[in-house]
């Protein structure tokens, strides 16, 4: 299976992963079981894994650093970001009604699916696959926060690190709106004299500029 390449897992048990892909929406219609409690159990794993990847490699932060840190980077955004890296909307499995209204574009479905697809690798293969999985998707964006604790402002960061070397013009703007009015995804890109930097998507505008901006910290970290 192309997803099992692409989380780099590949399951004993395929059952799991299926019921990991299962939103409520189509649950209910079929009468099978959703995803819902593998989410559950998904967000306690993925809490623990993070903060004891920052306990021991981040021992210059304090308690109150680190907790601010886990939060920047355990939060719905970041995982949507690892849901649309493995390409999670083609194998998501919606209801016709929650299809129709374009729930495999929605930011919360395909990050609670994250979180399922991390309990679904702990029963499958043990909580070091499972850490691994976390590790791998998110140790990049840790390393990102660990540097801007508290700082949720992605924008102001980035103006700061490019500003240190004198003046330049940092621009950003929307160039892609997709998705239902009620439901709109906002494509923004922010340029650095004139020169993409990054591109980043969110529900807003707000939202696809911190997106973008964060990228754009992330690569020139």
């Amino acid at each position: 299976m192309e997803l099992e390449q692409s989380i780099r897992y590949k399951f004993k048990n395929h059952e799991l992963l299926e019921i990991a892909l299962t939103h409520k929406s189509y649950a209910n219609e079929y009468g099978i079981q959703s995803n819902e409690k593998f989410e559950f159990l998904g967000d306690s794993i993925l809490e623990f894994i993070s903060s004891k990847y920052l306990f021991s490699n981040y021992k210059n932060l304090r308690e109150g650093e680190l907790s601010k840190t886990r939060a920047t980077v355990v939060c719905e955004e970041s995982l949507f970001e690892v849901a649309k890296r493995h390409n999670i909307a083609q194998y998501i499995k919606l209801g016709r009604s929650e299809r129709a209204n374009h729930g495999n574009e929605s930011q919360s479905i395909l990050a609670d699916s994250i979180e399922a697809i991390i309990a679904a690798i702990y029963f499958d293969g043990g909580l070091e696959e499972a850490e691994k999985f976390i590790i791998d998707n998110l140790k990049d964006a840790m390393e990102v926060a660990s540097k801007n604790v508290g700082v949720k402002d992605y924008k102001t960061v980035l103006q700061e690190e490019l500003q240190k070397n004198g003046n330049v013009q940092i621009q950003y703007r929307v160039i892609e709106e997709k998705g239902p009015d009620h439901n709109k995804t906002f494509v923004s890109e922010v340029t650095l004299n004139g020169k993409v930097l990054a591109q980043g998507e969110g529900t807003s505008k707000k939202h696809a500029e911190m997106e973008a901006a964060k990228k754009a910290l992330e690569s020139i970290k």
